[in-house]
């Protein structure tokens, strides 16, 4: 496959350019996202299911406060919202609200960026058609004033060169298209989890068993 592309490029016209600048992004922001969602994910794992959960369950609920305003995690901010006005002796509904406040925070910082994954394959879709295009054109015109001797053999490598823009651009926009979906559905999970937290943290709230301990 890279030798493909590796010869698509060399034998491609000027449009192969920008189209690899659009791919070389696309892996650029593949690779922070990929990274940072991954940090992410493992931060609020060790910050709620090692500190933050447990205090819950013990019903300890001004510790598991302190834990959350001690952690720089997504997770810990969320719940610190939810605790804070279960602290506050607050409704659940109070409780509930305050946490989908601070998952709409948090939110646009998950999904930074992973839009931009889908614009560029489009980006390099077009480029690889414009580019083509382009070439074929500018194929035409030669052939109109060569030899006729020589006419099928100019257009045909004419049109094998444009065709090579098409083709590097489709295989830049594929792989981005897949990276963006892997990169949604990571970050779906990290969501997933929040809401999940939220609910063990309303559940603890809610059992009647323990009011008087969360009291």
């Amino acid at each position: 496959m890279l030798d493909t592309m590796v010869r698509f490029f060399q034998e491609g016209g000027p449009f192969m350019y920008p189209i690899a600048v659009v791919l070389a992004i696309g892996l650029a922001i593949t690779l922070e996202r990929f990274f940072y969602l991954a940090a992410v994910r493992h931060r609020n794992r060790t910050a709620f299911e090692k500190g933050i959960l447990p205090l819950l369950q013990r019903r300890d609920y001004r510790q598991a406060m302190k834990a959350a305003s001690n952690s720089d995690s997504a997770i810990a901010s969320i719940m610190g919202a939810g605790i804070g006005r279960l602290l506050n002796n607050s409704r659940r509904e109070d409780i509930e609200y305050a946490m989908e406040e601070g998952l709409m925070e948090v939110l646009p910082r998950l999904e930074k960026r992973t839009q931009y994954l889908a614009t560029l394959a489009n980006i390099a879709t077009l480029l690889g058609l414009l580019g083509t295009i382009i070439g074929l054109i500018s194929a035409f015109t030669a052939v109109a004033a060569a030899d006729p001797s020589q006419k099928a053999s100019l257009l045909s490598e004419s049109i094998s060169v444009a065709m090579n823009t098409t083709a590097f651009g489709l295989m830049s926009a594929i792989p981005m298209l897949m990276f963006h979906a892997v990169l949604q559905t990571r970050t779906n999970e990290i969501v997933d989890s929040f809401e999940m937290a939220g609910v063990k943290l309303l559940n603890i709230v809610s059992d009647p068993t323990n009011q008087s301990a969360a009291a």
